[in-house]
């Protein structure tokens, strides 16, 4: 599985970026509507300098025609720009026209196992399960996810990933790797969380405290040899 982030904060694909994990970063109007300064250009093509691997950029047209338009502008900004659209017909159309210029696109706001079936026929380069917004909903996003990658493994023409989103917790990561997915995109939160364990901050306080105590009892040996 390859491991995205999602965000638009500079800082955290900076600080992420050197833990060598991460394969690309996905964005959305709302995360970008939290970060002030550069704008929408400025950030996509400076995350592309930080991270080597797909930027998801969205669009915020409903018709087909202004997805595609927005989608050939972003492309432009630099080869790893792939175009978000959403799961509707409209995105189905844009998908297909963006893909015969050679544009990959992320289908973004899948619920349904028949949203991603037509984005993949369409030409998706990736789909995006939102898993956490479902379980909000007391339905299962990891059924969503199998459900999904067995579609996917029985139409082997299907080139199509599977790019988990609304991603909540570190056991959301695991459960979609298990499941199927090809790719998670985690908040900032969820990564560092994923490398915290209490059994890991007491193992290394013990370590610690033994070595302390080693080199207490050497500087002592020491001092009275001399």
């Amino acid at each position: 599985m390859n491991i995205y982030l999602d965000t638009a904060n500079l800082g955290e694909i900076r600080e992420a970026a050197r833990w060598g994990i991460l394969s690309g970063v996905t964005t959305n109007p709302s995360l970008m509507a939290r970060e002030t300064g550069a704008g929408f250009r400025e950030t996509i093509t400076e995350i592309a300098s930080l991270v080597d691997g797909p930027i998801s950029a969205e669009t915020v047209s409903e018709d087909a025609d202004g997805m595609v338009a927005e989608g050939v502008e972003f492309a432009a900004w630099h080869p790893n720009v792939i175009i978000k659209v959403p799961s509707t017909t409209q995105g189905l159309e844009a998908v297909s026209r963006l893909g015969r210029r050679g544009i990959r696109c992320n289908v973004t706001l899948v619920f349904g196992t028949g949203q991603a079936l037509l984005a993949a026929l369409a030409g998706a380069f990736v789909v995006s399960p939102f898993i956490g917004r479902l379980d909000d909903l007391s339905q299962d996003g990891m059924e969503l996810i199998r459900e999904i990658a067995a579609v996917f493994e029985q139409n082997p023409e299907i080139r199509t990933r599977i790019l988990a989103a609304s991603i909540r917790h570190p056991r959301h990561v695991v459960e979609s790797a298990l499941a199927g997915a090809h790719i998670a995109t985690c908040p900032f939160k969820v990564l560092q969380k994923c490398m915290r364990h209490p059994l890991t901050d007491s193992g290394m306080a013990s370590f610690l405290a033994d070595w302390r105590a080693r080199e207490a009892t050497m500087a002592l040996a020491g001092a009275t040899a001399g």
